[in-house]
């Protein structure tokens, strides 16, 4: 976790960057399908009960669109969720956000890159600062992603991946052993985008209640144990 953060940063359980792709390969109907499937997974009980049943009993959301290097953008501002009420607010954000952008290619780097500023800019401070990727393709562009990865690693940041495997059968495979990292860090395979919506909610869910197996106070300690542990775990 960056050194950085402001001392009056708000304590909550969980800071969560859900990252949507937008590149060239998405298209409309492709977005809409991402975007109603996060909307109906924060609307969902089972994801309410989990926000509400951690330690403060509130996380904090910020939802980035990405595609190529340099066209990262935040669609939604961090945000607070502690009530039903504050989970269907930002459900209904997330439905009517418009779409950034529809160019650029799978720069998964850069958005790992990218979330690490966020991070340190939150106004709050959570026990897990998880980034939360989906896409349905590889890194084509931009820095290493083994070196944007690690590098986030050890800064305290946990990878998770969803990957859509429409057009790359092969793809939750390749968010494995490329994308995510950290303790208990994984992989949710959605079939195609219409298996978005099942994906995100049981990933949400995962996330939400995730236990630790370990405690590492360490980055490098975390980065070690990132390394060392068998393969990641891909839900289906």
């Amino acid at each position: 976790m960056w050194g950085g953060r402001a001392a009056l940063a708000e304590p909550v359980d969980l800071e969560l960057i859900l990252a949507i792709d937008c590149s060239y390969s998405v298209n409309r109907l492709e977005f809409r399908q991402q975007v109603s499937g996060m909307a109906q997974a924060l609307r969902s009980p089972e994801v309410i009960t989990a926000i509400q049943s951690g330690p403060i009993g509130s996380i904090a959301i910020t939802v980035v669109q990405w595609s190529n290097v340099r066209l990262e953008a935040v669609a939604i501002p961090w945000t607070k969720v502690s009530s039903r009420a504050d989970a269907l607010a930002l459900a209904d954000q997330i439905d009517s956000m418009p779409r950034i952008s529809e160019l650029g290619a799978t720069a998964i780097s850069s958005v790992i890159s990218f979330s690490q500023v966020l991070f340190e800019t939150s106004p709050y401070q959570g026990d897990r600062q998880v980034l939360d990727i989906s896409g349905d393709g590889r890194n084509n562009t931009g820095e290493n992603i083994l070196i944007a990865r690690d590098q986030a690693v050890m800064r305290g940041t946990i990878i998770n991946g969803l990957a859509i495997t429409n057009d790359h059968r092969t793809l939750d495979f390749y968010y494995r052993d490329w994308v995510i990292g950290g303790p208990g860090a994984f992989v949710v395979k959605a079939q195609d985008y219409g298996d978005y919506a099942r994906a995100i909610q049981r990933k949400l869910l995962k996330e939400i209640q995730y236990i630790p197996v370990v405690q590492l106070g360490d980055p490098i300690e975390q980065l070690a144990f990132m390394t060392k542990q068998k393969k990641p775990i891909i839900i289906p």
